[in-house]
This record gives structure tokens, sequence and C-alpha cells, in this order.
């Protein structure tokens, strides 16, 4: 038996070669396992992950939802504007609005040309749909606008107005002029407009003043 006051003791062992065994304080301490620490920080860190996830999909779906409901209507008047409904205007709303649907699946279609008094048209085309990636059919839809120069260019965004979602703004460039061309899409519609002889100053707030008239959800 060893001494209480023994700073060490001896013990047998299995090995033929070394009858006993030193053991002290130092020799019996432990370190404790991490493992326990680790995996509670992994575990932590993929609840985060997993409830952003989720975050982020809920914010998507309701977005969805709450804007895939879109009604698109051309009033007679908006604002300063008067709608031309003539039948040359009539045609050129008809091709505009036949184009966007051959880019784009609608489920309906609008088109209509627009006057001031100063004789600077607005000719505005779009429709409604579901659209899963709003301003990637955006992009696609200013490809339609081609007045012989190349396609729209200096593409950037611009307020986009109480019902939210994303509006450009760009310019043609032909040899009568420049014409600034801009265009708003979210999860229920997408509509864009010509502004020939107007600058992106003065194309993006009539653009939101035509969205406001023309665009209304349920």
């Amino acid at each position: 038996m060893s001494s209480p006051d023994a700073p060490f003791e001896l013990s047998a062992t299995d090995d033929g070669d070394a009858p006993f065994s030193l053991t002290g304080p130092e020799a019996e301490s432990e370190t404790p396992p991490p493992a326990r620490t680790a995996r509670t920080v992994v575990l932590a860190s993929l609840l985060v992950v997993s409830l952003a996830g989720a975050s982020t999909l809920a914010w998507f779906g309701w977005q969805v939802n709450t804007q895939r409901k879109t009604t698109l209507s051309t009033p007679s008047t908006i604002g300063a504007l008067s709608l031309d409904d003539s039948e040359q205007a009539t045609s050129t709303a008809d091709y505009l609005q036949s184009a966007l649907s051959a880019e784009i699946a609608l489920d309906k279609a609008v088109g209509a040309v627009y006057n001031s008094s100063d004789e600077r048209s607005v000719l505005f085309f779009g429709g409604t749909t579901l659209l899963w990636s709003p301003e990637s059919d955006l992009d696609s839809s200013f490809n339609l606008v081609d007045d012989n120069q190349g396609t729209v260019s200096g593409l950037q965004e611009v307020d986009a107005g109480d019902f939210g979602g994303v509006m450009k703004c760009g310019v043609s460039r032909s040899t009568d002029g420049d014409m600034t061309v801009c265009g708003w899409a979210d999860h229920g519609s997408i509509a864009l407009a010509l502004f020939p002889s107007r600058t992106e100053a003065e194309a993006a707030p009539l653009m939101r003043e035509l969205r406001s008239a023309i665009q209304t959800r349920s």
C-alpha cells in the first residue's frame, strides 16, 4: 500500500520486461476533449445559415405573391399626355406589343402612343405574366429596341417608384437623334417606353408617372 505522502506510486503491468510502471500526479492529469465545443459551433453555424436561407426564401415568396396579380391598362390621359388613337399610332402600338410578346410569353399585352402639347410622343408597350427573374427579362427586352444603330447603351438602374421591382433607362442613338428608352419589370409585369427627344432626366420621372397610371395590383 502506498503512503499518502508518497509523490509516486508503483503499479504492476502486464509487460514482462517492465514489471512496474511509475505514475504521478502530472501523468494522471487530463485535457478536456474539444469535440463537444467544436460540434456546438458547427451546429450553431448551420442553424444561422438555415434561418438566413429560410428568411430569404420567405421574402422572395412574398414578393412573387404580392406582385404577380397585376393589370396594365392604357388610360386616355396621363398627366399632360393624351392617348393617340389614330390609325398610324394604333398600328405602331400593335407592332411594339407583338414584338415584346414574341420575346417574352405574356398572358396579356398592351401598347399605346401618347402625345404631349409640345409634340413629343411617348411609345409605350408592355404586358403581364409571372416573371421569376424580372431584371434578367428586362435586360433582354431592351434588345428589341434597335434603331439600325445597335442596341440600347448606357443602361442604368433608376428609382422604380412605389410598385418596386426594377426600372432602368438607357439611350438608343440614331442619325435622327438620341432616344431615351426606359423599362420596368417586377414579378407580374414588364414594360418599355420610348421617349424621342427626351433626356434620361426627363424620361425617368415620366416613366414612373406612366407606371402609376397604367399598372394596378389586386
